[in-house]
C-alpha cells in the first residue's frame, strides 16, 4: 500500500504513515492536540480538520483534498446538518491516501493556544480620531432653502466649533433625514478627525468603541477600547489561520508564487480570523457591532499586504518593494470586516521598509526611542525579528530572519505556548537534574502538588521560552560547549545524557511522551539567535558604537523570555542585565496609541520618513557577525557586563569540544 507524509499545523509535527491510516491516529502518534470525545466514532464532531491545498515548498510536498479518503457516512450527516464547515473533515473518519498538510483549527484543539498578547497598562493622552457630538439642528422652513446636511454643518460649527467639517459618508447622508426627524431635530454624529461625518443617530448617543489589532505571523491580537475613556474593555488573540500556508513569512510568499491566485485565499482566511476575533471581544464586552467605529492595524510588511489584499510576491525577493509605506485610512468594509459598524474607519500604520513593517512603527510609538538621549536597542522578537536602534538624534531599523524555532517549531519536542508546555527550566549543576514549570501551573516540577495540578493537561512539550532557558541552562551546567555541542562525556554523570545516533540528547522528561533537547534542536536555536544578534550588531556598526544604554525585548514572545537567558545565549549584545527589560506587546500598544490619539498617526508618519533602513540581506558584515554569533554566547565578544552577575563557564583553553569523543581543534 505504501506510505505518505503528513504535516500538522500549527504544531509543525510531521511523520510518515501507511496509506489508509485515519488522520486522528496519525495525530495521536505524533502527540498532536486534536479533541475527540467520542473516541473516534464520528459522533461528537470535535475532531474537525482542514486540508492545505497547494504546493508547500518548505515541506517539499503537494497537499490536496484528494489525498484523503472520500466523505464517510458520518461526515455526510454532519455536512447535511451544516455542522461540518465547508472544506473540513472529521479526522477520525478521514484516511490518509497521499501527502498532506493538515491544519487543526483552534476549536478542534484540546488545549487551546495561549496567545500572550494582553493590553499593557499605559497612560495614553486621549484624543481619538472618532468623536461623538450631540447637536440641535434648526428645522427647515419654506423660507430657508438649505439642505439638512448644510444645516447640520452650521449647527456643528456653532455649537462645537467644527470649522473644518465639510464632508459626510454616503451611508450617513442616506440616514440624515430620518434621524433628524425621529430625533426631533436632535442628533448625535460621529466625526472623523474633525473633517468628515461618518455616522448619525437620532437623539443622544454616547457609545463609541474602537479596536487595535496586531497581526503577527503566528498570532493575531485585538484590544477593544472605549473611545470616550480609553479603557480596554476586552482583549483576545487567536492563531493566525494563515499558518496552514506556511509557518514563516517566506513560506507563505512561496506558496503564492507556486499557486497563482492563492493570495486572495490567504487574505480571505486572515480577514475571516479578524472577524472572528472581533466577534469574540465584542461578545465578551457586551458591545454592539454598530458602536465600533474605528480600528487600527499593525503588522509586518507581508501581513500588511495580505490584509490590504495586495499580492506580496514583490516582497519575496530583492529589492523587496512595498506597494506603499504610507499610513492608510479606509472603510472597514473595504477590508471585508463585517463585525463592526459599516461606517467604521480603519487606519493601517505605515511600514518602514520591505522587511520592517507597521508593527515596528507601533513599537516606536510605544517605546519612543526618538524622544530620548540614551541609545536604545529595541528588538521585537518573533518569527522575523525587527530591530530598532538609536535615540533622538538618529534612528536605524532592520529585520533579521530568525525563523520559527523561538516559537517551538522545528524543535523535536517543541510546540506553541499552550497549557502543558514547559516554559521554564532549571538544571542543577552538580546532579544535572532538571526542574521545570509548565503553562497552567505556578508550581515547579519538584514541588508537592505538581503532578496533581498538571494531571488534566500533562506535560505535552516545550515552548519557545522553555527552549531558550533549557539551552542556556545546559550551557551553564557544562552540558553544552561554547560551540553548541552536547557534551557526551556527561553521560557518565547522568542518565539524562543519552546517545542519539552519532550525537547526544538531554532528556528533560523520560516517559512515553519524552521531552528532550537534541543536537538538531541546539543548532536550530543557534541559527535563530545568531541571526538576531547579527542584525543588532550590524546596526551598532552603522551607528559606530560598541555598546548600548538599554535593550528592550518586545513582542508576545520577547515579553516572556527571561532577559538573563537571552544574554547567556547571546541573542542580544552584552549589556548590564538590569538595563535589559521586556516591553510586552509593544506593537499592540502602538496600535492602541494610534487608536486613542490621532496626533500619533501624524507623528509616526513623520518619524518613519526619517528612519534609516538597513537591509541585512545585502550587508557583507551581516554574515561575519552571524558566524561569530553561532557560539554561545559569542565567539569573540567578551560579555563582561553579563559575567559580573552570572557565573559563566570558563572557556576551554584547548578549544576542545566533547561530544562523547575528543575532536581536534579547528583551524581558523
Amino acid at each position: 500500500m505504501g506510505d505518505a507524509f503528513i504535516v500538522f499545523l500549527p504544531s509543525g509535527k510531521r511523520g510518515r504513515f501507511a496509506v489508509g491510516t485515519p488522520i486522528l491516529d496519525c495525530a495521536r502518534k505524533l502527540a498532536v492536540d486534536i479533541d475527540s470525545v467520542c473516541g473516534g466514532r464520528g459522533i461528537c464532531g470535535r475532531c474537525q480538520i482542514e486540508v492545505g491545498d497547494g504546493t508547500f515548498a518548505k515541506f517539499a510536498l503537494t497537499s490536496t483534498p484528494e489525498n484523503l479518503s472520500p466523505l464517510s457516512e458520518p461526515e455526510k450527516k454532519y455536512d447535511q446538518r451544516s455542522t461540518l464547515k465547508p472544506g473540513r473533515r472529521l479526522s477520525c473518519h478521514a484516511q490518509l491516501t497521499g501527502d498532506l498538510v493538515i491544519d487543526v483549527p483552534r476549536e478542534s484543539q484540546v488545549h487551546k493556544q495561549i496567545v500572550r498578547k494582553r493590553a499593557e497598562v499605559r497612560d495614553i493622552e486621549l484624543d481619538p480620531a472618532i468623536r461623538l457630538h450631540y447637536v440641535e439642528v434648526a428645522e427647515p422652513t419654506l423660507e430657508t432653502a438649505t439642505g439638512d446636511f448644510e444645516r447640520l454643518l452650521a449647527a456643528l460649527q456653532e455649537q462645537w466649533g467644527l470649522t473644518a467639517l465639510e464632508e459626510i459618508d454616503i451611508r450617513a447622508l442616506q440616514r440624515i433625514q430620518s434621524c433628524l426627524r425621529t430625533g426631533q431635530w436632535k442628533v448625535t454624529v460621529a466625526v472623523h478627525r474633525g473633517a468628515r461625518i461618518t455616522a448619525v443617530w437620532p437623539g443622544f448617543h454616547d457609545k463609541a468603541h474602537g479596536l487595535a489589532f496586531d497581526i503577527g505571523t503566528t498570532t493575531i491580537a485585538a484590544h477593544l477600547c472605549d473611545l470616550s475613556s480609553g479603557e480596554v474593555l476586552a482583549s483576545s488573540g487567536i492563531m493566525n489561520p494563515q499558518i496552514r500556508f506556511g509557518e514563516d513569512l517566506m513560506s507563505r510568499v512561496s506558496y503564492v508564487m507556486m499557486n497563482p491566485g492563492s493570495d486572495a485565499e490567504i487574505t480571505g482566511v486572515l480577514r475571516e480570523g479578524i472577524n472572528q476575533l472581533i466577534h469574540d471581544v465584542r461578545t465578551e464586552a457586551g458591545v454592539d457591532a454598530d458602536t465600533i467605529l474605528n480600528a487600527t492595524f499593525v503588522g509586518n510588511p507581508i501581513m500588511h499586504h495580505f490584509l490590504l489584499g495586495i499580492d506580496p510576491t514583490e516582497l519575496g525577493g530583492a529589492p523587496f518593494a512595498l506597494a506603499t509605506n504610507s499610513g492608510i485610512t479606509l472603510w472597514a468594509t473595504e477590508l471585508g470586516i463585517t463585525e463592526t459598524s459599516p461606517d467604521a474607519r480603519v487606519y493601517v500604520l505605515p511600514c518602514i521598509a520591505g522587511h520592517v513593517g507597521a508593527d515596528t512603527a507601533g513599537v516606536i510609538l510605544s517605546e519612543s526611542p526618538h524622544l530620548n538621549e540614551q541609545i536604545s536597542l529595541i528588538v521585537d522578537v518573533g518569527t522575523n525579528a525587527e530591530i530598532v536602534l538609536g535615540n533622538k538624534h538618529r534612528l536605524l531599523a532592520a529585520s533579521s530572519p530568525t525563523g520559527p524555532a523561538f516559537e517551538g517549531a522545528q524543535i523535536s519536542s517543541g510546540q506553541r505556548a499552550a497549557a502543558g508546555a514547559i516554559e521554564r527550566v532549571r538544571i542543577d549543576k552538580k546532579t544535572l537534574e532538571p526542574r521545570f514549570k509548565v503553562i497552567g501551573s505556578d508550581l515547579w516540577s519538584d514541588e508537592p502538588g505538581f503532578e496533581k495540578e498538571t494531571r488534566s493537561t500533562g506535560v505535552t512539550g516545550i515552548c519557545g521560552s522553555g527552549i531558550i532557558e533549557a539551552v542556556a541552562e545546559m550551557f551553564l551546567a557544562g552540558l553544552l560547549s561554547a560551540d553548541g555541542v552536547i557534551n557526551g562525556a556527561m553521560a557518565a554523570r547522568s542518565s539524562r545524557v543519552q546517545e542519539d545516533g552519532r550525537t547526544f540528547r538531554y532528556v528533560l522528561i523520560a516517559r512515553e511522551n519524552e521531552v528532550s533537547i537534541n543536537q538538531t534542536d541546539i543548532r536550530a536555536i543557534q541559527l535563530a539567535k545568531a541571526a538576531l544578534y547579527a542584525g543588532a550588531k550590524l546596526l551598532m556598526d552603522k551607528l559606530n558604537i560598541e555598546s548600548v544604554d538599554k535593550i528592550v525585548l518586545a513582542g508576545a514572545f520577547g515579553s516572556h523570555i527571561d532577559t538573563k537567558y537571552a544574554l547567556v545565549l547571546g541573542m542580544i549584545p552584552d549589556c548590564d542585565p538590569k538595563n535589559v527589560t521586556s516591553a510586552g506587546n509593544a506593537a499592540g500598544t502602538g496600535a492602541r496609541i494610534a487608536l486613542l490619539n490621532q496626533k500619533a498617526r501624524d507623528d509616526i508618519q513623520s518619524i518613519v520618513r526619517n528612519i534609516e533602513k538597513v537591509e541585512t540581506a545585502i550587508e557583507p558584515r551581516f554574515q561575519e557577525h552571524f558566524i561569530e554569533a553561532m557560539a554561545i554566547p559569542h565567539k569573540t565578544a567578551a560579555f563582561s557586563k553579563l559575567a559580573l552577575t552570572v557565573d559563566m563557564p570558563q572557556p576551554d583553553p584547548d578549544d576542545i569540544s566533547q561530544a562523547g569523543r575528543t575532536r581536534r581543534r579547528r583551524r581558523s
